[in-house]
């Protein structure tokens, strides 16, 4: 009954995805978070935010009012799944929940990420890390592979270009480096935000702190999302700024490799 009452909401579901995870995966996308990033690339998975307020022990319903998003249980995306497991068996994959913010929707995402498991199927979360810390620690329980933004380290800039503090999400990052999950941190590159020496040194110190997380991979920063912006009416604050170059990618991968962090993504 379970698996029918509980409700997630969500806005897609993207089929033989090879970039949130290992292998071919079904990225399902959760609607709803609690960030502001000024360059998001999903914009219509965001809600009006609350500034401030993780993600709680109870089901959170997120805004209901745009488009493209839909109500969905348990019991039927086990069952979207399903219709891939054969690609997914044979590529060592599975599912990914992504967002958005999938932390927003524990309830929905523990009984999901449960369901998932007993069937064998392989689960990685791609988070902010903004949560309660009881939140981020009971999902926790029921994955297999993280994947965890770090974007800015200094509190008033990361608060200016998310709308939100850091200090859960470095909280948590410290409670995932002792649970010992596959753990693959994420950069999003972002021109003149996150690129900036300051902030790469600072990510690089902070990662060579960690105990049993060493891998992080770069995410070029793109304007693709430029229209969705426009087509939904939401002010795009990146402007004209384009992508870093390959030689600043290389830059920032080394930097990260002479502190002995294990750099993926980016250019070979």
């Amino acid at each position: 009954m379970t698996g029918e009452r509980i409700q997630g909401n969500i806005f897609d579901i993207k089929r033989y995805a090879i970039h949130d995870g290992n292998g071919i995966r079904v990225t399902v996308f959760m609607r709803g978070c609690p960030l502001d990033c000024w360059w998001c690339h999903n914009p219509e998975g965001i809600r009006p935010r609350q500034a401030g307020q993780p993600g709680q022990s109870g089901q959170t319903t997120p805004h209901t009012s745009k488009a493209g998003q839909r109500s969905i249980s348990v019991n039927e995306l086990i069952q979207e799944v399903e219709k891939d497991l054969i690609f997914i068996d044979e590529s060592g994959g599975g599912v990914t929940f992504s967002g958005g913010e999938p932390l927003m929707q524990p309830d929905f995402l523990i009984n999901a990420l449960e369901a998932f498991g007993k069937r064998y199927v392989h689960r990685t979360l791609d988070t902010s890390g903004f949560a309660d810390t009881e939140v981020f620690a009971s999902v926790l329980e029921h994955v297999d592979q993280v994947l965890f933004d770090l974007k800015l380290i200094n509190e008033e800039e990361h608060a200016k270009y998310t709308g939100v503090s850091n200090d859960l999400i470095l909280k948590n990052l410290r409670i995932l480096d002792q649970s010992e999950k596959d753990v693959i941190l994420r950069l999003p590159v972002i021109p003149g935000i996150t690129d900036v020496e300051s902030n790469i040194r600072a990510i690089g110190e902070l990662v060579s702190t960690l105990e049993n997380i060493d891998t992080l991979e770069l995410l070029s920063y793109h304007a693709t999302a430029r229209a969705k912006y426009e087509r939904l009416g939401v002010e795009f604050r990146m402007g004209d700024i384009v992508p870093v170059s390959e030689r600043d990618l290389v830059s920032i991968k080394y930097t990260m490799e002479s502190m002995g962090i294990k750099v993926i993504g980016g250019p070979e």
